[in-house]
């Protein structure tokens, strides 16, 4: 047991220093996307920019995501309770979920504003239109460098990170189309980059909320084949079959995993053993460190590997009414 507490203390140092660098990562981005957004804004009346007032409208999005993220970080670290067993984790599929949902509505308002433009074109300032979409992309390209570490395997960070490359990919259509309109007057142009900045909008939303949709249905993790994992399951020696497996996520990072252990009968006394060899090579191999392993009844053994859920019956009106009067 001693050998394991310097381990365990290196494991939370390690976790300890990876936070404050998410945090770190995320206080600065959020003050140069708030430093964007101000310039957009001022630059989007003063230029008459649609385009640029659409890019201001996506790095509004960025700012409220960026703070909903940091916000859900320092929520995931309170403590389980008895009112809420798995914490405050969820917290980040709900904040992806905001996220998403604000992001296609804002996309709805400028594509309406973009299609009055394409057919009464506005002239627009491109000389400043350019300049000020220059400093908005040099803001943005910072901030994402400094999410880009953390978001490969957290939801939450990752739709941060989505914000604001999407936003820079919409700053780099502003500068282009900024150019364009200062040599040929085409301001029809800056309504159709503001078209072109709500598709990225969209497919970035629709992404982050098909992932945040599928871990708050119980959806299995992607990166986990459920019959290669019964299959690995059912090697490891004394295990007969697997029934009654469910496997989720409970955030972006956590994945957890409940079973019956159909122990063969040689292998009874070895029973706690067989679960921790298999409790090793799940979160080693999969990394689920979230497990709930039974050792099988013999009343369950015909069981399928997936259980299908039911509803609890529920006793008819007619017979409440019955038991009513019979009372």
């Amino acid at each position: 047991m001693s050998e394991q507490q310097p381990a365990d203390h290196n494991n939370q140092h390690d976790h300890a220093h990876l936070d404050r660098g998410i945090t770190r990562g995320f206080i600065i981005a959020i003050g140069l996307t708030a430093i964007t957004l101000v310039a957009e804004i001022i630059g989007g009346f003063w230029t008459n920019s649609l385009a640029l007032l659409s890019d201001a409208a996506h790095v509004f999005m960025d700012l409220f995501a960026l703070v909903l993220s940091l916000a859900v970080i320092h929520l995931a670290k309170f403590p389980a309770s008895d009112t809420r067993t798995y914490g405050w984790h969820r917290a980040e599929i709900f904040a992806s979920l905001i996220n998403g949902t604000t992001l296609l509505l804002i996309g709805v308002g400028i594509l309406s504003e973009a299609w009055g433009r394409l057919i009464h074109p506005e002239a627009v300032k491109s000389k400043e239109m350019f300049i000020i979409a220059t400093i908005g992309l040099i803001m943005n390209l910072i901030a994402a460098s400094l999410l880009h570490g953390h978001s490969h395997d957290d939801l939450n960070v990752r739709s941060a990170f989505l914000h604001v490359l999407g936003d820079a990919i919409a700053s780099v259509g502003v500068i282009i189309g900024g150019v364009i309109m200062l040599y040929t007057e085409w301001f029809v142009l800056d309504a159709l980059i503001s078209m072109v900045i709500v598709l990225i909008i969209g497919w970035g939303a629709i992404r982050i909320l098909r992932e945040a949709g599928h871990i708050l249905l119980e959806g299995v993790p992607k990166h986990i084949n459920v019959n290669e994992l019964v299959d690995k399951m059912r090697s490891i020696a004394g295990v007969n079959n697997i029934h009654h497996l469910h496997v989720w996520s409970i955030c972006s990072h956590i994945t957890a995993l409940s079973a019956h252990i159909d122990v063969k009968p040689d292998y009874r006394l070895r029973q706690s053993e067989i679960i921790g060899t298999l409790e090793e090579m799940l979160d080693h191999d999969y990394h689920i460190t979230h497990t709930t392993l039974q050792g099988e009844c013999s009343s369950c053994i015909t069981g399928p590997v997936i259980q299908q859920l039911k509803h609890r019956p529920r006793r008819s009106s007619s017979s409440n009414n019955h038991d009513h009067h019979s009372h």
